[in-house]
């Protein structure tokens, strides 16, 4: 008989065994206990204790996870005392702020924290359908619920026969970040970006034209969804998606450039931003300040704080050039990746954003909500090479809301707590985007070995 551990190519294309498995031949009147499904995280890597498979019990124990734990951060936004406190008051003061702008017909005209493109507006402005019955902050507030239980469902139907690795991942790993992925509009632009892959996932030319429409409108929205597109396979699925995603995002371009002023205006922002304390190049300025070597400061600039001072510039266009080499490697890769198999378009959507990520001038806690979505994608497949990445990025979030807001003004004093903080956070991001690079590429560039 065949193991769990080992599933015959039959089980491995047909699902699971029944939860009730009939009596072997060599014992018919001993029945076989229940069959166990595997771990939520199917590898050797995640331990976590299994699921029994039972009518609709692992359904049932989603959704009440899932509830359980997204009812633990309303609390904490209602409370939002936690740490420096005020999480909540982006949503409170400037998103309604811009809210009124655009009911005025124009995007925040010279606003230094304004840095989103123009699809962003279409999110901001999304609350006002509900106002007729609650405030603006609970409208934004029960629409990202909505998309977070929207990510929920799909990466649960991706994987249904097994329900699901990657569901499972998500649940468990937003509550991490505490109560800020329900203050900021990032759970919104990475709905879009997981219901692309998935999409991805369906094999049917409607499936790749949805998707990339989904990606065009989320590059709109937050750029980085974007490069959901750059793992999808050469040929027809590309082109499908690829056209979709460009006709979404000119038109969608268009239409806010007609109706609204100012809708390119956050461009004018984008070179001036200098060195967000949390980022990688933030991290290293914070150390050599600790050690004397450095003399700035930090100071409050487009809606962050940023360090000031001598050299700044410079380690800002070596991010930027940073930035330009990952582009150029990941170009490199798609030209000379010759294996595809379904979770390439995850696995490359995961090392495209930790790249990017990584080289930025700016990591704001918030970014750790694309990663997860994205690591939640990988885990929905079988295939996927990522599985040591997503579990690297479990305690990178957990570290991410120690540093804001549980420890921030640490961080922005440059305390030694602030310091190691950021240092293993930022640590754990460097790691995670090597290490998905070199997977990636191994599993699609380099020759196999006999």
């Amino acid at each position: 008989m065949t193991t769990p551990d080992h599933p015959s190519p039959r089980s491995r294309s047909s699902g699971p065994a029944p939860s009730t498995p009939g009596p072997s031949p060599s014992t018919p009147s001993t029945p076989s206990p229940p069959s166990l499904t595997r771990s939520p995280f199917d590898s050797d890597t995640f331990t976590s204790a299994t699921f029994v498979t039972v009518g609709h019990g692992p359904v049932l124990a989603l959704a009440a996870v899932w509830l359980l734990t997204r009812v633990g951060m309303l609390a904490l936004l209602t409370a939002d005392s936690l740490g420096i406190g005020g999480v909540g008051h982006e949503v409170q003061l400037l998103y309604r702020y811009w809210y009124g702008l655009f009911a005025e017909g124009t995007f925040p005209p010279s606003d230094p924290a304004w840095q989103y493109p123009p699809g962003a507006g279409l999110v901001i402005m999304a609350p006002g359908l509900l106002t007729p019955w609650l405030d603006y902050t609970q409208a934004f507030v029960v629409l990202t619920l909505v998309a977070d239980a929207a990510i929920t469902l799909g990466l649960a139907l991706a994987d249904r026969s097994r329900l699901t690795h990657g569901a499972w991942y998500w649940v468990c790993a937003l509550p991490l970040l505490l109560h800020l992925p329900l203050a900021r509009y990032d759970v919104m632009a990475t709905a879009l970006a997981v219901l692309a892959l998935l999409l991805f996932k369906l094999r049917s030319p409607a499936g790749h034209r949805l998707g990339g429409a989904l990606a065009g409108l989320g590059a709109m929205v937050k750029v980085w969804p974007a490069l959901a597109l750059i793992g999808t396979p050469r040929g027809r699925t590309t082109r499908e998606a690829w056209t979709a995603a460009a006709a979404t995002a000119a038109t969608l371009l268009v239409v806010l450039a007609l109706c609204f002023s100012d809708a390119l205006g956050f461009l004018r922002g984008q070179g001036a931003r200098g060195i967000q304390i949390e980022s990688l190049g933030g991290t290293a300025l914070g150390l050599a300040r600790a050690a004397g070597l450095w003399p700035g400061t930090t100071e409050i600039r487009f809606g962050a704080y940023e360090y000031v001072g001598p050299y700044v510039s410079t380690l800002g266009h070596l991010l930027l050039l940073l930035a330009v080499a990952a582009a150029l490697w990941l170009v490199l890769w798609r030209l000379r990746a010759t294996r595809w198999s379904e979770a390439t378009p995850f696995d490359a959507a995961l090392a495209a954003v930790l790249l990017f990520t990584v080289t930025s001038r700016v990591i704001s806690p918030q970014y750790m909500i694309w990663l997860l979505g994205l690591a939640a994608v990988c885990l929905t497949s079988r295939r996927t090479v990522m599985r040591p990445v997503a579990l690297l990025l479990l305690p990178a979030a957990a570290l991410s809301a120690l540093a804001y807001p549980v420890l921030y003004a640490e961080v922005v004093l440059g305390t030694p707590p602030g310091l190691t903080v950021m240092v293993l956070r930022n640590g754990l991001l460097l790691a995670a985007a090597a290490l998905a690079a070199h997977r990636l590429w191994k599993a699609t560039v380099a020759p196999v070995r006999e």
